[in-house]
């Protein structure tokens, strides 16, 4: 059943330059491996869409039961630079909560 990604995790998110960085929490220790599964790098750039004009990386950190994700290219050229609203990527996090993930 699609379901949104704030059904099994809450995110935190903030920047290091033009890069936003996303971490994605599990709510329940059971709920980590569907965020493994399907917040992938593939599927978050797609989410994004011409938003991240770099790559993604997932960091996983099981015994937090999170990942962190860095969205490279994503923020206009960072927070000095940027004419973005959100020069920051403090709303990515929140953004990501709305991706459908398939929960059995």
């Amino acid at each position: 059943m699609k379901q949104p990604l704030s059904t099994v995790a809450h995110t935190r998110s903030g920047d290091k330059g033009d890069t936003s960085n996303i971490g994605v929490i599990a709510l329940r220790p059971e709920y980590y491996p569907v965020i493994l599964r399907e917040v992938t790098p593939e599927r978050v750039k797609a989410f994004f869409g011409d938003r991240v004009t770099g790559e993604v990386e997932r960091f996983e950190l099981p015994n937090l039961g999170a990942i962190n994700l860095l969205l490279h290219g994503a923020l206009g050229g960072g927070g000095t630079v940027s004419l973005r609203i959100d020069a920051q990527g403090k709303t990515y996090g929140a953004a990501l909560l709305r991706m459908e993930i398939e929960i059995d």
